[in-house]
């Protein structure tokens, strides 16, 4: 498996649409019912692990550990409004990373034409800060800050850790581009459909229900950052209508994030 997947990361530069096919990971010859040595297909774990070994190009979840341990993020985002219009926001992003996704310290500063504001997640809470006052989101507000949390590559890159439950589906073509679907059920039964790509192992697509409605993440422009694996730009899809699109600018790990950035005072 770590023959195949440095073969990926060895032709994995570019997007999907741009790249030459990579190797997929090999399955294990196995004897067959009939006498004959037939093919076994990977298990969900095994596409998962070789996906993690990719994302941490070629050091797998313990370079994305050393790496990944601060991270500080800047791009743009565009929201659907109450009034159906995309609006606009510059932000930024401190990351403090935890044993679990639950234990993570996230703050997201978004400053809109019209208001500037912070939501933060810390202790397993969310609350957001206004010129330094601490107020109590709306619950879409804190809904949606929070599925990014939860509802993200994060959750197959860190399954281990979370102790959640995958399930191999199969493969799938879509738009011409072949992938393995996993399933992915975490330990507050968050359920989420992963679309791995077979040629290049990067996660292109994420599917997940949240309050009736169905969600579609995309993966777009995969880079490289501190020798590690990020799509810097994602688009999410509600009921098959675009809601949100980010753009990262720039991404630095390992800074110095200070703990007062996560308080309520």
């Amino acid at each position: 498996m770590l023959l195949v997947a440095a073969s990926v990361f060895v032709h994995g530069q570019a997007t999907d649409s741009q790249s030459r096919p990579a190797a997929t990971p090999s399955p294990t010859p196995t004897p067959a019912a009939n006498g004959k040595e037939g093919v076994r297909s990977p298990s969900a774990a095994e596409i998962a692990e070789a996906s993690i070994f990719v994302y941490g190009f070629g050091g797998g979840r313990i370079v994305l550990n050393q790496i990944r341990k601060t991270a500080v993020e800047r791009g743009r985002i565009s929201v659907l409004n109450a009034d159906g219009r995309m609006e606009q926001a510059n932000y930024q992003k401190w990351t403090t990373r935890g044993e679990t996704l639950a234990k993570e310290k996230i703050r997201l500063d978004q400053e809109f034409p019209t208001a500037r504001f912070s939501l933060v997640y810390n202790d397993a809470k969310t609350f957001g800060l206004f010129n330094d006052a601490v107020f109590t989101p709306r619950d879409d507000a804190t809904r949606a800050f929070e599925n990014q949390i939860f509802y993200g590559l994060d959750s197959l890159l860190r399954y281990k850790e979370n102790e959640s439950k995958l399930d191999l589906v199969g493969k799938e073509k879509v738009a011409g581009v072949e992938f393995h679907i996993i399933d992915l059920t975490d330990k507050a039964d968050r359920k989420m459909r992963f679309y791995i790509s077979v040629k290049s192992l990067r996660v292109m697509m994420l599917d997940y229900e949240d309050g009736g409605v169905k969600y579609r993440r995309k993966y777009y422009d995969y880079n490289v950052a501190q020798g590690t694996l990020v799509p810097f730009r994602s688009v999410l899809f509600g009921d098959g209508k675009r809601i949100e699109e980010t753009e990262i600018g720039t991404v630095t790990y390992g800074q110095k994030v200070e703990d007062g950035l996560f308080a309520q005072s």
